[in-house]
């Protein structure tokens, strides 16, 4: 009998992150039920079937994202400092439609890797939204994500705990999350699992055209996110910083291959790494062809099949790094958030491989690098020795899941 799941928090296949979360997930899903259906919300699903055209093969179906108006000034709204306007969470209904949608569920899975956190504002409509299906009965897992920490709100963090507290399972991508959820929010429903992306396979695609020229024959890869640009420090400039390090690096006999990772499939220049960077590759000319850009059109799995094959890479965006780190590349992450930390930190311990993007210059970059150069083939052996243990996590999750679901 098939098994209908739909997955809260995700918007667009634009963020190539959220691309990677689903299809791993949609994979891994098949895997366990056999005949799954999953409903995939999207802003904008003619794009998002582009972006993945196989995508009814494995049962996918994309519908309508419930992004409603209102949210936007409830969300504006929550910021002020009002205790009942932060405990209010979601105080609006749900359409008849996506009633409908929710009732015909077998489960909900709860994705984006970060949505369950205070990085971008209080997660109201997702919560309204797992709340409904939870209210109707359904089973609702966070699936292989970073969450909280929520103290930044205090009168936000008991709603939240309760919350959670009623969800079947909590699976949390990183131990930071873990111990925070389970020593400082004292949930019982928590179990650690790891990011599903890290299970994306790969896609193979043709090179020959971007690849850059190295005199050393080795090419770093680079993803810089404009976002970063919100965590800088006073009087830091992150794109000459970055524009410098890339200059010695190839006087140095590198290539370098700069990768974009979200890049709105609408062209929108908001948020989007392929127009940061192409403004960046406009002030290396000078540099030919030892300096190139990744095309901006390649899905989450033909990314992975690039970065794969770097020598070393280096990345602001968090599903980039987890792609190379995947792949076994020595990885460099540059970090505004605590979820860096966190996998970082369970997967190679105490190395010196994330950078806070406040540290960022070209200096702290080189010194990242050497230390990846210095420390490649240990680097190497920790990954070779790890992954298939927390690529089985995200497994051992998904029979959890199985079960729940199955009774």
């Amino acid at each position: 009998m098939t098994k209908r799941f739909y997955l809260t928090g995700q918007r667009t296949f634009g963020n190539r992150g959220c691309e990677a979360i689903v299809r791993s997930t949609v994979m891994m899903l098949k895997r366990k039920f056999g005949d799954v259906q999953v409903l995939v919300p999207s802003e904008d699903i003619e794009r998002d079937q582009q972006q993945w055209p196989e995508a009814s093969d494995y049962g996918v179906s994309f519908v309508e994202a419930y992004l409603p108006q209102h949210n936007r000034y409830w969300t504006h709204l929550q910021r002020l400092p009002f205790k009942f306007l932060k405990q209010a969470v979601w105080p609006f209904g749900f359409p008849s439609k996506f009633r409908k949608q929710i009732e015909s569920l077998d489960a909900v899975l709860s994705i984006g890797g970060d949505n369950y956190s205070l990085d971008y504002h209080l997660p109201s409509l997702l919560m309204g939204q797992d709340g409904l299906a939870m209210q109707l009965g359904k089973p609702v897992f966070i699936w292989g994500a970073s969450v909280g920490p929520f103290d930044a709100e205090p009168h936000f963090v008991p709603v939240m705990r309760q919350h959670l507290s009623r969800m079947s399972a909590i699976f949390a991508r990183e131990n930071i999350s873990y111990t925070y959820l389970t020593e400082k929010l004292g949930l019982m429903n928590v179990v650690k699992m790891t990011d599903p992306a890290f299970t994306l396979q790969k896609e193979k695609v043709d090179m020959t055209e971007f690849w850059p020229k190295s005199e050393n024959g080795q090419v770093i890869g680079l993803n810089i996110s404009p976002l970063i640009e919100k965590y800088k420090k006073d009087g830091q400039d992150l794109r000459l910083e970055t524009i410098k390090f890339i200059a010695n690096v190839v006087h140095q006999g590198f290539g370098v291959l700069l990768i974009p990772h979200v890049i709105p499939l609408d062209g929108n220049e908001k948020n989007n790494d392929a127009i940061y960077m192409t403004s960046m590759l406009q002030d290396l000319r000078n540099l030919g062809k030892s300096v190139n850009i990744m095309p901006s059109h390649f899905n989450a799995a033909q990314i992975k099949q690039v970065i794969s094959q770097l020598n070393f890479f280096m990345g602001a965006r968090t599903h980039a790094t987890i792609a190379a780190l995947s792949s076994g590349v020595p990885t460099l992450s540059i970090s505004y958030s605590v979820k860096a930390k966190g996998i970082n930190q369970d997967l190679l311990g105490d190395m010196d491989v994330v950078l806070p993007t406040p540290e960022l210059t070209s200096v702290s970059l080189m010194n990242g690098l050497s230390y990846l150069i210095e420390h490649e083939q240990e680097i190497k052996q920790i990954l070779s020795d790890k992954l298939p243990e927390w690529q089985a996590r995200v497994e051992k999750a998904a029979e959890d899941v199985m079960q729940k679901v199955q009774g």
